[in-house]
């Protein structure tokens, strides 16, 4: 029997963006901002700020990011009973390909490179559920829709939501109750 699949996005999931955001950001200002000034958005959505995302196009910008809390022991516990897929959105960022499957590589091992898909429209994924920190994605995709917690989607309602990763813990420990 096939084990259900479960998509999961790379940036603001597994890989935490927002410190090396809030680091250029004191680099360029010299000063941190409070998170509620970019609630609701991103960092570089304040007014000034637009270079900042340029730095998504540089090489090496993906490579050192810090791995999101617990995710990597329960992504290890999911693949008991879970198919597991890494599906990010790289087309946009050509220079990333090469750091997010090295920080795949180092960080997460245990997920065979088969199960790693860079794509650009995540609409043809196949899976029973995404992890996804975009709405647009999730609004395309087929299966079951959970939306992770970010400073961009905090005002967002059409999906059930999971801050951390002991939350996707919880959910799917009662999604395998439900289809045992």
């Amino acid at each position: 029997m096939q084990k259900p699949r479960i998509a999961l996005d790379m940036d603001e999931v597994i890989a935490d963006v927002q410190p090396k955001f809030i680091a250029l950001f004191e680099e360029a200002f010299g000063w941190r901002p409070d998170p509620e000034q970019y609630r609701g958005g991103k960092i570089y959505d304040l007014p000034g700020t637009e270079k900042l995302r340029e730095a998504l196009h540089l090489k090496g910008f993906f490579a050192d990011l810090p791995v999101m809390p617990d995710s990597q022991e329960v992504v290890r516990e999911l693949m008991a009973d879970f198919d597991i897929y890494i599906v990010t959105a790289a087309m946009e960022f050509r220079a990333s390909f090469e750091d997010k499957y090295d920080w795949l590589a180092q960080h997460f091992p245990f997920i065979h490179w088969r199960n790693i898909i860079f794509c650009g429209d995540k609409s043809v994924i196949r899976a029973e559920y995404m992890i996804d920190d975009h709405v647009r994605n999730l609004r395309t995709f087929e299966g079951k829709g959970l939306l992770y917690t970010a400073s961009h989607n905090l005002a967002e309602e059409a999906f059930t939501r999971v801050n951390d990763w002991a939350e996707v813990r919880a959910f799917f420990a009662e999604e395998k109750r439900r289809l045992a």
